[in-house]
């Protein structure tokens, strides 16, 4: 991407956010329990057509986005909140990081205001830039829109580079995305809220959190079941 389009699209992005910012953000449990609706509907509404379940079983990282919203004027443009897990090093699921995202010239298809996001990490590395705070999607970790159905064997070659593989689902049905340029960060207010004051990313994931509630586990669990079929 050039300079000069990166810098159109930034603009473009900061004429919508203020639009998008109109629809305020669930709470952080009402997140949560979105987040595993999209889970449970990804493995168990239509297998044929959803995430393949070697992806997932392989996944370093997973982060659902519920309800990512679109704007659209001379530029389009998303905004949305979720939570992301890790593989710990023992093989199971970490409690999640509560996440922010927002995104210029986006592909979703048109008429489509809000749909759920998915994206299925395949190395660590983009996680370290997200915590770190300087997570570009694209930038910081190549992506790709995510093949579809019970194997991802049957993904192409550019899509098996990809180090982060990422979905959309509206209507009852799971697509992959572009959502190069998305930038994503720690949504510090939320993990605040649900975790408590002076607690890092690193140490959630690193199960360095008490009383976490019901809601949160359950995203932690629905990521176990689904993953580990």
């Amino acid at each position: 991407m050039s300079p000069r389009l990166s810098r159109l699209l930034a603009l473009g992005l900061l004429t919508l956010l203020p639009s998008m910012a109109a629809q305020a953000a669930d709470p952080p449990r009402t997140q949560a329990r979105e987040a595993v609706r999209v889970l449970s509907e990804m493995i168990d509404d239509a297998p044929d057509k959803s995430l393949p379940a070697d992806l997932l079983k392989n996944a370093r990282a997973i982060a659902v986005i519920p309800g990512m919203v679109k704007g659209g004027f001379v530029f389009s443009g998303a905004k949305g909140e979720g939570l992301i897990s890790i593989k710990t090093r023992d093989g199971t699921w970490s409690n999640p990081n509560f996440i922010s995202t927002a995104a210029a010239g986006v592909g979703f298809q048109a008429g489509i205001q809000s749909t759920d996001v998915i994206l299925v990490f395949r190395t660590d590395r983009g996680v370290d830039s997200i915590i770190d705070g300087k997570f570009t999607m694209g930038a910081s970790a190549s992506a790709a829109a995510g093949p579809v159905g019970r194997s991802a064997t049957a993904a192409t070659d550019g899509q098996m580079k990809a180090e982060i593989y990422t979905y959309s689902r509206s209507k009852g049905l799971f697509a992959g995305i572009a959502l190069d340029g998305a930038r994503i960060s720690i949504d510090d207010d939320s993990n605040e809220e649900i975790y408590g004051p002076g607690i890092t990313p690193r140490r959630i994931f690193e199960g360095g959190v008490t009383n976490v509630p019901s809601e949160v586990v359950e995203f932690r669990d629905k990521l176990e079941e689904y993953t580990n079929r």
